[in-house]
């Protein structure tokens, strides 16, 4: 069974994502958690549902992105494992990595 796993990097960024919506609605900053917990649950099912990653420098093909609620998250799918490696806002500069 494949399972999700997030780099603690990744899960501070939405939690942080969240933590700054809470300030004006802590209804919203649930629902946007939520929904980004749940899409990254749903990997397991369809992995390759969303396209790969732009941003991502030489992507052999295993490094995938969906946006949501204005946040950019970025996955790498292996044989058993979904690895959720980064979060960003979509109003940020894309960081070109490798």
């Amino acid at each position: 069974m494949v399972e999700v796993v997030w780099r603690k990097g990744a899960y501070n960024h939405l939690e942080k994502q969240c933590n700054h919506i809470k300030k004006d609605s802590p209804k919203s900053a649930e629902k946007v958690k939520n929904t980004i917990l749940d899409i990254a649950e749903s990997l397991k099912n369809s992995p390759k549902i969303y396209p790969l990653d732009k941003y991502r420098k030489n992507n052999k093909g295993n490094i995938r992105a969906f946006e949501k609620y204005s946040l950019r998250v970025a996955y790498q799918v292996t044989e058993k494992q979904i690895r959720i490696i980064r979060v960003r806002h979509t109003s940020r500069e894309p960081l070109k990595y490798y």
